[in-house]
């Protein structure tokens, strides 16, 4: 087998696009120490790749070595692998690149009066000669995949190659804030990062300004004797939650990686509030001992492996859920209305079986005081109520009594049997018989009645199912359900999780289930057993749904607290909307429901003055 063609399936690995050459070139400049790094683009990197530092340099007699195979100075023995501190150390690089693309390299040392170039065109590389520039190195990429037309025409348009050009090099910029970095396009200045900068600075000055507030700090510090790791990032609030992973950047000691382990425990951290089909903004920059991983499992080194991966899972999960926890995860209506709708949630709107256009209150009001945890707050009282409806509004301009009663005034009589709706309690308002208005220090928040009382719901389901089980209520006659074959099937393995939500469910036949007793808490929220235990079977069916977890625990209950709560087209009384909005404030994550929609939007005083064109 020739050199040439022996680089080139080298270069089949290290070099996939242009991006792969601008990744390599500017890992040497940081390598080598680099303070400001300048990057040059033409036809998306395809015709010319230039990467320009003021690094250390390479000595004269080093540069034709820099163009040989597997040639590095960053690992010297075995050993080395175990604690690999730099971005680069396998030195096929600059040669895999000039194996299918003609490159020139520039480089003078600080002991060099001049610097001196060599050029390479796949296996030839030409003679050492002498040249002008400063103290650092510049490499010129030219015409890649020319002798490989093969690759060449897999290669994608200009714009997007230029695009992955630029996100490669933003990913390491993310790294190194201590680093300048400029890139020009065609000549056209598209990047200018000044030195010196910390990494918030960096970061925001990447993902743009415009989401300082919408970013959270995370920290964690499980160094240990040299051992373990350290953390710090910015994690976006739900609000900004995006279609698809890409506004996560992850650096793991300066080296932008992709991380599976890492990636989990994000997701984990904001499950319940975004939607399963969005991804969490996030940068995550982590420092370890390089003992603790291991950057050689990858040809680019996108990827690493972890000695101790449970270690890296739950420092990541806790630090975020800290910095959520902390947080009022409220988005403001300002912002939502610049984003695309989210869909409805079909269950708040057409609910599966008939509910009366008026809750009977003392029913509602029973409901809350069984079920709210008692370390939640005192227990349910009219007086306390009362006491919170006199109580003044904070930020109130006026008086709460002269607030008008739009939906009272409105809202038809109430049927015999049913206790009549009086007006709301001053400073609530409730809107359509599905939204709650009502007001905070900060302005109007406007809250979906249906999703908050799932949430709330929710959390104490899940609260009690920690602790033992839900209690059931025994049936006069079973509830006989016709199944298929394998749901019937799958009865012993769904049993286990049916007695802690307290279902009992014993086979009558080969296509038959009688269900013998049904959650307390169902029956009192008037659930009609049969089509919520069809709508359960229909769940199991589903291939990720594994009975014994954690996760499919979580996904009934919120079937069962998204079944239960007040439906949009529920008239709550004055009590029953005080008592939902104490609520809010004792639950977690009561910024949205166990579907990741928000339970609250609100209307900042800022928002109000713009709209009014007071600013």
């Amino acid at each position: 087998m020739s050199t040439l063609l022996a680089g080139q399936i080298a270069a089949g690995e290290v070099v996939e696009r242009p991006a792969s050459v601008v990744k390599e070139l500017v890992e040497n400049a940081l390598d080598a120490g680099a303070r400001r790094i300048t990057v040059d683009l033409e036809q998306g990197g395809i015709e010319l790749v230039r990467v320009s530092d003021d690094g250390g340099g390479i000595h004269p007699e080093d540069l034709p070595l820099a163009l040989a195979p597997h040639a590095t100075s960053k690992i010297a023995r075995a050993e080395d692998l175990d604690h690999i501190a730099t971005l680069g150390f396998r030195g096929e690089a600059l040669a895999s690149i000039a194996s299918v693309a003609r490159v020139t390299i520039r480089s003078r040392t600080i002991d060099q009066t001049g610097a001196s170039e060599i050029g390479a065109e796949g296996s030839v590389v030409s003679a050492l000669r002498p040249a002008a520039g400063p103290v650092g190195t510049t490499v010129t990429v030219r015409n890649l995949f020319f002798n490989t037309p093969a690759r060449r025409k897999f290669l994608r348009t200009v714009q997007t190659e230029q695009a992955r050009c630029l996100d490669a090099l933003r990913d390491l910029a993310m790294g190194h804030p201590a680093v300048g970095f400029a890139a020009t396009v065609e000549g056209r200045k598209v990047l200018d990062l000044p030195p010196g900068q910390d990494p918030r600075e960096r970061a925001l000055a990447l993902l743009g300004p415009e989401l300082d507030r919408e970013v959270l700090e995370v920290h964690a510090d499980e160094m240990d004797d040299a051992r373990g790791v350290t953390l710090w990032g910015l994690v976006g609030r739900p609000s900004i939650a995006r279609a698809s992973n890409k506004a996560q950047h992850l650096l793991l000691n300066g080296r932008a990686i992709r991380d599976r382990t890492i990636q989990h425990a994000l997701s984990e951290a904001f499950r319940g509030l975004i939607e399963p089909s969005r991804y969490p903004t996030a940068v995550l920059m982590l420092d370890m001992s390089p003992e603790g991983v291991d950057v050689n499992v990858h040809p680019a080194k996108a990827e690493v492996r972890f000695r101790d991966g449970s270690l890296v899972h739950s420092v990541v999960l806790n630090a975020v859920r800290r910095a959520l926890r902390a947080a009022d995860l409220t988005p403001s209506l300002g912002a939502a209305m610049g984003t695309q709708p989210r869909p409805a949630d079909p269950t708040a709107v057409l609910p599966s079986s008939p509910v009366p256009a008026v809750i009977p209150t003392d029913r509602f009001i029973e409901y809350f005081r069984r079920e709210v945890p008692a370390q939640a707050g005192p227990a349910f009282s009219y007086e306390s109520i009362r006491q919170a409806m006199e109580a003044p509004i904070p930020g109130a301009t006026e008086p709460a009594s002269a607030q008008v009663d739009v939906a009272a005034a409105a809202a038809p009589a109430a049927d015999e049997g049913v206790i009549a709706v009086p007006r709301p309690a001053p400073g609530i308002l409730q809107v359509h018989n599905s939204y709650v208005v009502t007001q905070d220090e900060s302005g109007v928040l406007i809250i979906d009645q249906h999703a908050l009382h799932e949430r709330v719901m929710f959390e104490q389901l899940l609260d009690r199912v920690m602790r033992g089980s839900l209690e059931s209520q025994r049936l006069l006659t079973p509830v006989v359900l016709d199944v298929s074959p394998q749901q019937a099937d799958r009865l012993g393995e769904l049993k286990p999780l049916f007695d802690r939500i307290g279902v009992q469910a014993d086979p009558l036949g080969p296509r038959q289930v009688g269900v013998h007793a049904f959650p307390t808490f169902l029956f009192d929220r008037g659930v009609d057993p049969e089509p919520f235990m069809r709508d359960l079977f229909e769940r199991a069916d589903d291939e990720d749904f594994a009975p014994g977890s954690e996760q499919a625990m979580r996904d009934v209950l919120d079937m069962m607290a998204c079944k239960a709560a007040v439906k949009a087209g529920d008239r709550m009384s004055p009590q029953e909307l005080a008592e939902l909005l104490k609520l809010r404030e004792q639950v977690e994550r009561s910024s949205n429901c166990p579907h990741g929609r928000p339970t609250t939007l609100r209307l900042s005083i800022g928002d109000l003055e713009r709209l009014f064109g007071r600013t």
